[in-house]
């Protein structure tokens, strides 16, 4: 089963309410308004694309230890994944799919991190119910996200749903704004260029990682 598949599967089972998510029938339209809203925007068509240079970037990891993007370039091409958090159960199967391509990304000599604006607590409890073997970093107030032009506002009425629903995103990310990436997947050549990017403000679909090979595979994610 794709990707792709296991994400509709879990929104079909989401929308009907079936055990054990039992989700209020009401909450829907309200989530599917601010989805159509954010695409609208036409912000991810803004986003950085292939061919673009990415922005460079140093963040802590669980642990508090700085990553950098230079030094992880320095090693060969770079898969980058921006997703919303935890929380998300569409950004746990996309990790976990991510997870899955991790030996072919290491044989095509590529590195690997997910960026999150959740705190170290939450980027260790990512690695610990997705049992990851890759780095995850914390992006505080998407400053990085913005740089990548994927850092949006929740809406006043989705902040307010999330606050009934007791997902608090204050506390998950120790940020006060709100706001969050549009889940985003980049490969990053060794000079820096965009290889590849795929950007989509419908959190929902999420592409199958093994697209990324081809294009890691090209002489071009291998120049120094």
């Amino acid at each position: 089963m794709s990707l792709q598949e296991k994400l509709d599967a879990f929104k079909a089972d989401f929308r009907g309410g079936k055990p054990p998510y039992n989700a209020p029938a009401w909450i829907h339209p309200i989530m599917e308004r601010a989805t159509a809203e954010l695409i609208a925007s036409g912000l991810a068509e803004r986003a950085l694309k292939a061919g673009d240079k990415a922005p460079p970037f140093t963040l802590n990891d669980p642990d508090g230890v700085p990553v950098s993007s230079a030094a992880l370039l320095q090693q060969g091409p770079l898969v980058l994944s921006f997703y919303r958090g935890v929380w998300c159960p569409y950004c746990n199967m996309e990790l976990q799919a991510l997870e899955a391509v991790l030996p072919a990304f290491h044989a095509a000599g590529a590195s690997l991190v997910a960026i999150s604006p959740q705190n170290g607590v939450n980027s260790r409890k990512s690695v610990r119910t997705n049992q990851l073997n890759f780095p995850i970093l914390s992006d505080t107030r998407n400053d990085v996200a913005a740089a990548f032009g994927l850092r949006f506002a929740l809406p006043e009425y989705l902040v307010e749903l999330y606050q009934q629903l007791k997902n608090d995103l204050p506390g998950f990310n120790g940020d006060d704004s709100w706001t969050l990436p549009m889940p985003a997947r980049y490969v990053i050549g060794r000079d820096s260029t965009i290889l590849y990017a795929e950007v989509n403000p419908d959190y929902t679909h999420r592409p199958d990682p093994e697209e990324l090979l081809p294009v890691l595979r090209r002489p071009l994610a291998q120049a120094s």
